[in-house]
């Protein structure tokens, strides 16, 4: 009481009186005034009319109850057809059962919503053994309905969600409904969550961070509560969901960064607070939205490591020291010499994503190809024609003679790599190679080991000092050509039949260091060498952690679009151009295909138009001191605060895949549609009450509008 009543004289006094007042009183009002101060420019927490705020328990809970209701039967609705694959399910159930059966795998994205589906089937009763091989395969006897409830439900959330995120920064239950009723009858939105796919648990995340940001927002006049640490808190959790699921993830994280950016610039303005204060608000930032997203993110990856530990498919596209931590594979728990010796038969692997095994046979490189020597590949299975013997590039020693010395590889050495099947050497030399231009050709060359001086090589390894020894699987090693200067690497080109198909392999005259010019030493024979446990070289949680980001963004970055498939480009989603075939090639079929809502997608697109002319224009006005209601700056508040914010989510969700090189797809789109829909909701909200503000019948204009928009949002949704 003593409080309020010094607030209020605070307000009401003159500069002089204040002045007049005992000193702790004075600080109190300034406090209490910057509070209130900060607390109005807040992003999420603007207050809105508080005639359009709900005004007991009933009008918050029943609403809640409605929207929830709705969005979970729209969803769950004949959730069991069609019975059989529908578009990726056959990658994402398949995935789900190689969890269930800890075989490892490749995937672009991380390993979270894989988890999650293959955690649902188990949980269902689903055993793994369905094939998924591909769209139309039928279920029969299988147990799937686990994992598309999973997704299903996880897609019926982001309709409470959405509805309790734009209650909060409008303060307007219309505004809410309204928003509630566009994702509620989207066909877009209840296609995408009804099938076993990353997308529904992609967005939960999403909007769970929107929505836990909200809320601390609307704890800032409470910092350091409970509420307050809980609400911070979940925010990072759903950070770290949504980084978990797919890279696009990071867009959240970048907007909840730009939130935090903002609070902390507002309270650096408040000389009320301590640099104490701000300091600690500055490390729960630190600990809440970077630290704890961070350790969690980290321990999904340990429990993907940790569960997926047999050979898979995935093997091939990870290093050798990846894959001698899988059971089954053949490098697991195998013992070989540890360091390279001259006389070692080896097998080299190369860095790149599917580079293959430094191979060679008899076969010759057709007539125009080139010279006509023997060929040398890339082959991307065991073979003994991958071994090679490390030869001193001068001498044609027998190495297995005991009154030899053992002499170890050392980086910068001279060699000769002879290939053991037909005692050819690897050669070099100014030739264009056969696929790559101004790349040179590699070949097999001489007989018997004797050859020319451009079979001789030097072997250096990455980040080594002259003298140091090579270690199996673990030295990255670069094999530069001593004539002509180029680096031996693996294109990921695929040669003709006259190849065999194989990848091609050439001497480039680039010195950039990248993944296809490097190459490790798997397997390694010599028995003159004392063997160790390759348990000893496998690589740390941190290697493999490192190892496996940069196999997912190479094969992001690569990832083509598959034959007969319809891709689309960014402009085409928010005007619902074309769609997507999820299932169903003939007319006999159960046909799904996936497509917006149209009169809700065009509502959308226009209304981010109609945002930015309101913005503009009462920017634009209240910077010319335009005289405004009380209830009209609110509204300016919630519309240019709360809207601002949604609207920088759409843009951030939206614009970065113009910049994108790789395939891109109608479903990309649907994060920002979240964001677009609540705009629309705020927006529309915004306007119709300043129109009914205008007019003398105001209440009956605005509740006309309001339920015109949530009609319009039903029409053409029969179909579902």
């Amino acid at each position: 009481m003593v409080l309020c009543a010094q607030t209020k004289r605070c307000r009401q006094e003159a500069p002089p009186v204040k002045a007049r007042m005992p000193l702790a009183a004075n600080e109190t009002c300034q406090a209490v005034l910057g509070l209130r101060q900060r607390r109005a420019l807040r992003l999420a927490s603007s207050p809105a009319s508080t005639a359009s705020a709900p005004r007991s328990s009933e009008w918050f809970w029943a609403p809640l109850i409605l929207v929830t209701f709705l969005s979970f039967a729209t969803r769950f609705y004949r959730l069991r057809e069609p019975p059989h694959v529908c578009w990726d399910e056959t990658h994402f159930g398949k995935m789900g059962s190689y969890y269930i059966n800890r075989t490892f795998f490749f995937d672009v994205h991380p390993p979270l919503g894989k988890m999650l589906i293959g955690l649902a089937g188990y949980l269902s009763g689903y055993n793994g053994t369905f094939p998924f091989q591909k769209p139309g395969d039928k279920y029969e006897e299988h147990s799937y309905i686990g994992m598309r409830g999973f997704c299903a439900f996880l897609g019926s959330c982001l309709i409470p969600f959405s509805y309790l995120t734009v209650l909060e920064l409008s303060k307007s239950l219309p505004a809410a409904m309204l928003t509630a009723a566009i994702l509620i009858f989207d066909t877009g939105c209840i296609t995408l969550s009804q099938y076993i796919l990353l997308d529904p648990i992609l967005m939960f995340f999403i909007m769970g961070a929107v929505f836990s940001m909200v809320k601390y927002n609307s704890f800032a006049n409470r910092a350091f509560s409970a509420p307050w640490w809980f609400w911070l808190c979940l925010t990072g959790i759903n950070l770290a969901g949504a980084m978990g699921v797919k890279f696009v993830g990071l867009f959240v994280v970048l907007l909840v960064g730009l939130n935090t950016v903002y609070d902390l610039w507002e309270l650096l303005g408040d000389l009320s607070l301590s640099l104490v204060t701000l300091g600690k608000h500055f490390f729960a930032r630190v600990l809440c939205l970077i630290m704890l997203p961070l350790a969690l993110y980290t321990a999904q990856f340990a429990v993907h490591f940790a569960v997926l530990n047999r050979s898979g498919p995935g093997d091939g596209f990870f290093s050798s020291g990846f894959q001698s931590r899988l059971i089954g594979n053949n490098l697991h728990n195998v013992s070989v010499p540890e360091y390279l010796a001259y006389g070692s038969v080896v097998t080299m692997k190369n860095l790149r994503m599917a580079g293959g095994y430094l191979h060679s046979h008899w076969h010759l490189y057709p007539e125009g190809v080139g010279a006509r020597q023997q060929q040398v590949t890339a082959y991307l299975h065991k073979d003994l024609n991958n071994l090679w013997i490390i030869k001193k590039y001068n001498l044609n020693t027998d190495y297995a003679d005991s009154s030899f010395p053992v002499e170890f590889v050392k980086h910068g050495d001279v060699i000769r790599l002879e290939h053991k099947e037909t005692s050819r050497n690897l050669h070099s030399h100014q030739h264009e190679a056969p696929l790559t231009r101004k790349h040179l050709q590699v070949t097999g060359y001489g007989i018997n080991g004797s050859g020319d001086s451009n079979d001789f090589w030097r072997i250096e390894v990455v980040g080594r000092k002259s003298g140091k020894l090579i270690k199996v699987l673990r030295s990255q090693i670069r094999l530069i050509h001593l004539a002509t200067g180029c680096i031996l690497g693996s294109t990921g080109k695929t040669l003709p039949k006259w190849g065999w198909e194989q990848v091609e392999v050439t001497c480039t005259p680039y010195q950039k260091e990248s993944p296809n010019s490097l190459w490790n030493v798997e397997d390694h024979i010599n028995p003159r060498l004392r063997n160790i446990s390759l348990d000893v070289l496998k690589p740390s949680f941190p290697e493999i952690l490192l190892e496996s980001h940069m196999v997912m963004i190479r094969g992001n970055s690569g990832l083509k679009p598959k034959e007969n498939e319809v891709t689309s480009k960014p402009w085409h989603w928010p005007i619902n151009y074309q769609g997507l075939r999820f299932s169903g090639v003939n007319e006999t079929d159960y046909r799904v295909y996936l497509l917006g809502n149209p009169v809700i997608w065009w509502l959308n697109l226009i209304t981010v138009g109609l945002y930015l002319i309101m913005a503009m224009f009462l920017s634009v006005a209240i910077k010319r001191g335009a005289h405004l209601t009380a209830e009209r700056k609110e509204l300016s508040q919630v519309l240019l605060r709360g809207g601002g914010l949604i609207m920088l989510g759409w843009l951030l969700h939206y614009l970065p895949f113009f910049m994108m090189g790789r395939v891109l797809y109608f479903h990309h789109y649907f994060p920002a549609m979240l964001f677009s829909s609540m705009l629309t909701g705020i927006t529309w909200d915004v306007l119709l009450k300043f129109c009914a503000g205008l007019l003398s019948a105001s209440t009956q204009v605005y509740n006309c509008g309001i339920v015109l928009l949530i009609l319009l949002s039903v029409y053409r949704t029969s179909g579902i």
